[in-house]
């Protein structure tokens, strides 16, 4: 296998782990558009759950080409490796769905930051530079989101009770 002429201060740890962060971002379309697909059945009937969640599922997949280019960029090579399909494909109530997508927030922006750090023990400006530019703010931003529409929700249950 050749050797990119671009790669230049590219660690094979980081190659790797970028690589999964590309899966993870897949997985977590993947479950944003089973999600959607739940909210948008007849007998669910949440249009505007249904648009959420189909909106989530591509800025997910969008996250995944962005560490695609990102990638080649550098001369990394791609490898993609299995999507894990969703555990869950029902929901019982909006909440127990919000909540869910919280957690896979909060798991996407764990790998983040690991992935940050990797960049910073292996002397990776760029990388570091990459992931604070495009993506560390937005997921926080998105995880506020999330925990603001879980206590409205929650209220809204305690209200119909």
């Amino acid at each position: 296998m050749s050797v990119s002429k671009c790669r230049q201060n590219f660690h094979v740890e980081v190659e790797a782990a970028i690589n999964k962060q590309i899966n993870l971002e897949l997985h977590a379309s993947y479950i944003y558009l089973s999600m959607a697909t739940h909210f948008g059945r007849d007998d669910v009937a949440l249009p505007g759950l249904e648009k959420f969640y189909l909106e989530s599922s591509h800025e997910e997949r969008d996250h995944a080409e962005m560490f695609i280019k990102y990638q080649l960029s550098r001369g990394g090579r791609v490898v993609f490796a299995n999507i894990e399909r969703p555990t869950k494909e029902e929901w019982s109530t909006a909440l127990e769905a919000m909540e869910y997508a919280l957690n896979l927030e909060k798991e996407v922006n764990d790998s983040l930051l690991k992935l940050h750090q990797l960049g910073s023990n292996h002397s990776d400006p760029h990388l570091t530079d990459f992931l604070e530019g495009k993506f560390l703010d937005e997921q926080v931003e998105s995880i506020n989101k999330l925990s603001h529409f879980t206590t409205k929700l929650k209220r809204f249950d305690k209200e119909l009770q």
